[in-house]
């Protein structure tokens, strides 16, 4: 994932500086040094990493930070903040037309993912209540029109496209038209991009710039290219102009380099990251939010907003009842299990949590999850309701049926019954639960907690 390396540095870090009650002029030079190499290591713009550091040294060596109480605390505050700042500082938004439709016009080099994203951002734009036209304007990559096509079939939007001629600038005001005539109020221009940048890609570009005067300008940048991500979106910047980035293969081996340099290069925010393979794998770029997965501070606000996106209020309801009841039986575990894959891998939503940096090296298989389903796939539904009746050859007999083994039956059993007992201590002790709910805020969340719910 990314930032992976950075976010273990600097949470090594921060947690040494939180566990001091004084902070001398040398302690903060060594902090210094280490946060120095992090950022470094990650790939980072070597005057921003300057910049970045000078100003945290000139703000932690103030004399109300070094004789606080707290000096080691308010140190790490300032690093927050500055990272914050780094990486974009306020959220920056889509500015839609109040005279729809809304252009949004997507460049990027070829590679980058543009195709994909603009299905992924037509999708997030639908559930802000928006009726997107997704527009094929590459008319040079073979199949590049079959693959928005296809995009647009997954997630039922639509796509314009016309075949019959290379004049992108006339494709794009073609669609105007068909997206006013469909009361489409999003257009979504899927650009060509080419290998590397030249005069005629630019050219092209500014074509269509000039002819339909887009809203939006969005370049796609694929993170994993490091610094060389930076320069694209510098170039891009200087020759076409740009109101914003998408940072695409977030999820991937990168080092976050990019993410921490565009912003301040280029001066244009980060509004979109992409996170997955999913057409789903999209979501608003949040500094602030980003600056606490960093640190290890957690994202909570963004486990709700998945969570409100995927679960079914009503099923929430009747699933508090049974919970209240004492009533959980492994229908109802299954429907959760469905519930919570809607979110995203368990590594991910992890590493969301505050105070969860201690789980940082437990390797969480998702096929794991994939073979409980399984299991309880192949139950009868009086074993859902009364697992206490599985014994040996019924065992047997499932984990023929669900392509496991008796030992991974024994083993999901003995996780269920743990579960049971935690939903009864979190339902039946109510001081317990408000404890556990001020460490989740607070940040102080760890694995005594969740053990101490047996």
């Amino acid at each position: 994932m990314a930032f992976e390396g950075l976010s273990s540095r600097l949470q090594d870090i921060t947690r040494k500086l939180r566990g001091k009650a004084r902070v001398t002029e040398s302690d903060l030079k060594e902090v210094l040094r280490e946060v120095k190499l992090a950022l470094l290591e990650a790939d980072v713009n070597y005057k921003i990493v300057k910049d970045f550091v000078k100003v945290i040294e000139e703000k932690s060596l103030g004399q109300d930070v070094l004789k606080s109480l707290t000096p080691g605390q308010q140190i790490v505050k300032i690093v927050k903040d500055e990272l914050v700042d780094l990486l974009g500082g306020d959220d920056s938004k889509i500015s839609f037309s109040p005279n729809p439709p809304t252009i949004i016009m997507l460049v990027g080099l070829q590679g980058s993912g543009k195709t994909t994203t603009a299905g992924k951002l037509a999708n997030i734009i639908r559930k802000q209540g928006k009726k997107p036209l997704l527009v094929a304007c590459d008319v040079y990559r073979p199949a590049a029109i079959k693959q928005l096509q296809v995009v647009g079939k997954q997630l039922d939007i639509p796509v314009y496209a016309n075949e019959t001629t290379k004049d992108v600038a006339l494709i794009a005001r073609q669609s105007i038209n068909q997206a006013m005539s469909k009361l489409n109020d999003v257009i979504i221009l899927d650009t060509a991009g080419r290998l590397h940048i030249d005069e005629e890609l630019m050219q092209e570009l500014r074509n269509i710039k000039s002819d339909v005067k887009p809203h939006e300008i969005l370049l796609v940048v694929d993170s994993m290219t490091g610094q060389d991500a930076v320069n694209v979106a510098s170039s891009f910047s200087e020759n076409l102009g740009i109101d914003g980035v998408i940072l695409t293969k977030l999820d991937g081996d990168t080092r976050g380099g990019s993410a921490l340099s565009v912003k301040k290069v280029t001066g244009k925010p980060i509004k979109f990251a992409a996170t997955g393979e999913k057409l789903s794998d999209i979501e608003e770029f949040h500094p602030d939010r980003m600056a606490s997965r960093i640190l290890g501070m957690g994202d909570v606000l963004s486990i709700i907003e998945k969570a409100e996106e995927s679960f079914d209020e009503e099923e929430a309801l009747k699933l508090e009842k049974k919970l209240k009841k004492q009533g959980f039986d492994l229908d109802d575990y299954l429907a959760q299990l469905k519930q919570m894959k809607k979110l995203g891998s368990f590594s991910s939503i992890l590493k969301m949590l505050p105070g969860m940096d201690a789980l940082k090296n437990v390797k969480i298989d998702d096929k794991e999850f994939d073979k409980i389903e399984a299991i309880i796939s192949s139950m009868t539904k009086q074993e859902r309701r009364d697992p206490k009746i599985l014994n040996g050859s019924r065992r047997l007999r499932i984990a023929k049926g669900s392509g496991t083994t008796v030992q991974d039956i024994n083993k999901f059993m003995n996780s269920y019954e743990m579960t049971q007992k935690m939903m009864k201590k979190m339902t039946g002790n109510k001081g317990s639960m408000k404890k556990m709910i001020r460490k989740f805020e607070n940040g102080n969340m760890d694995l005594k907690d969740f053990t101490d719910l047996k």
